[in-house]
């Protein structure tokens, strides 16, 4: 393997056994058309399946561009990625699911515009393939993070995605933890750029994503690169807090000028209740922060690494 290939692939796997053997497929013959020096870095994320096997066999087979990083357990995602961000040797880095929704076969359209001078380039999923429950929540969300971050892209939720090696070096020394990659390499980026991309159903098997995973990733992206929930909280608790104070005084006023009314006291505890509802989603909201901290002054291992495959 060259010690410094032009691109690096990485793809994070979690038991995907049922469509590593059609990715092999598709993926090196488009890698070998290209021209240029490759590695191939796939991170198996604690696979409970077949996974590890298929990969064993296929750094057996192209040893020269195959490298595998082995985790002991499963870390997510976002730490499989890092893992093999740590380890990438190319100049050009493009990120890839396993599951061939984002054909391999796209690859070069992102490289096109590397090429041209972007040193961020993220895609779009033409024509999508998902339900239409995933499609209008992914929709949704996008809309919520354009007016809650500067983070601008069209579909923050299409894997592939290709980076800069300065843009990577950049990432990793950032030492982030649970932070949405794609928006945290735009906030470094000097010149992004979007290109569509085909979409197709998952080959085999079902997603990895629950809803509350998917939720999760927004949330850290909101968190992690606005304080636009803190700031809206905070007005709407002071919001919150005059109508309350208003509602107070007409209350006395009702009960010095009319005297006792009956359902006057139900109408405090309903006050009560919401204003303690307020007070328990804002102190959600700040430890969500808080705890945003913790993980990082505490430094502890975010990965380990049971096995590395390569040729040295």
């Amino acid at each position: 393997m060259s010690s410094n290939p032009a691109l690096s692939i990485v793809i994070p796997v979690y038991n995907e056994e049922a469509n590593l053997s059609v990715l092999f497929q598709r993926l090196y013959p488009v890698l070998d058309g290209l021209g240029r020096g490759y590695e191939v870095i796939f991170t198996n994320d604690g696979s409970a399946d077949r996974s590890l096997e298929l990969l064993r066999a296929q750094h057996a087979a192209r040893p020269d561009v195959t490298r595998v990083v082995d985790f002991n357990a499963n870390y997510g995602q976002h730490m499989a990625i890092m893992a093999a961000f740590e380890r990438v040797c190319g100049e050009v880095i493009v990120t890839l699911d396993a599951d061939l929704q984002n054909p391999p076969e796209e690859i070069p359209k992102l490289l096109a515009l590397v090429d041209a001078g972007h040193d961020y380039v993220g895609g779009f999923r033409l024509n999508r393939q998902d339900s239409l429950f995933r499609t209008v929540a992914s929709k949704l969300i996008n809309v919520v993070r354009s007016r809650t971050t500067n983070i601008e892209m069209t579909d923050q939720g299409c894997m592939l995605r290709a980076y800069r090696r300065p843009i990577i070096d950049a990432i990793v020394r950032s030492g982030a933890i649970n932070t949405f990659i794609p928006a945290l390499a735009y906030s470094f980026a000097g010149n992004p750029g979007e290109v569509g991309v085909k979409h197709e159903e998952r080959h085999a098997g079902a997603s990895n994503y629950s809803f509350y995973k998917l939720i999760r990733l927004n949330f850290d992206l909101i968190t992690g690169f606005s304080l636009a929930p803190l700031q809206v909280f905070t007005m709407f608790a002071l919001a919150c807090s005059a109508g309350s104070f208003l509602l107070v005084i007409v209350l006395a006023l009702r009960r010095l000028i009319i005297g006792p009314e009956e359902g006057g006291l139900f109408t405090l505890f309903g006050i009560l209740f919401f204003l303690i509802s307020v007070t328990m989603v804002g102190i959600g909201l700040i430890g969500e922060y808080v705890g945003r901290t913790y993980q990082v002054v505490r430094a502890r291992q975010r990965y380990h690494v049971r096995e590395m495959l390569e040729t040295k």
